[in-house]
């Protein structure tokens, strides 16, 4: 099994001299700047483009991008925890949830921690309710988006809590197969559905009665 690497941090005491300069401002931003872009473009993104297709592909594209960046980097150098999987040689996969212990957790900057943990639980919350004001609205194609928007960020909570306070492969798998299964399945459906409407009343000819002269 793969172990944290414990250089990435600031050494153990610096915390204490300078508890509020961010060892790490360039991945904090990246933390903060992916979620707040996506969330930012689902509001305001109909004041630019008419054009949902649009809309999804560049909301989808920050979500995506705030995913992977919360799940293999920030959340290993501002707070010393991982999750991961790897496939054993009998082709079993394995989710293995990993948290920096002793010492090496002193080494965890205060700030970068609070910053972390507070935009972790936040946007969950957030999304959910703009999921319900989709609800609410009868906006099936952007409550689409926001539950997408809910599961992303709700997987690298559900990940993270998991590293902070313990360890349950069988949750963990389930948890991660709902949202494979549940990305891979609407995604593709809503992407589909929403490129063949397009095209379908771009082709639509445009029938017209021809003039007649009545004797």
């Amino acid at each position: 099994m793969a172990t944290l690497i414990e250089d990435d941090t600031v050494p153990f005491g610096m915390e204490q001299a300078n508890p509020n300069l961010l060892p790490h401002p360039y991945v904090t931003m990246c933390h903060i700047g992916f979620r707040t872009a996506a969330f930012i473009a689902y509001l305001f993104c109909g004041w630019f483009s008419d054009s949902f297709i649009s809309s999804f592909v560049i909301i989808m594209l920050l979500l995506s991008a705030d995913f992977w960046t919360v799940k293999n980097i920030t959340g290993r150098l501002m707070v010393g925890l991982r999750w991961w999987n790897y496939i054993d040689d009998d082709g079993n996969s394995h989710w293995v949830y990993e948290s920096k212990k002793g010492l090496s957790q002193n080494m965890v900057n205060k700030t970068e921690s609070r910053i972390f943990w507070s935009t972790l639980f936040g946007f969950p919350i957030l999304w959910g309710l703009v999921s319900l004001g989709a609800l609410f609205g009868f906006r099936i194609k952007w409550l689409l988006l926001a539950i997408i928007a809910c599961v992303l960020n709700g997987a690298n909570l559900y990940g993270y809590l998991k590293c902070k306070f313990g360890k349950n492969e069988d949750v963990g798998k389930g948890l991660t197969s709902l949202t494979s299964n549940f990305l891979s399945k609407k995604v593709m459906e809503n992407a589909m559905s929403a490129m063949m409407n397009q095209q379908t009343n771009q082709a639509q000819p445009n029938f017209t009665s021809p003039a007649t002269n009545v004797v």
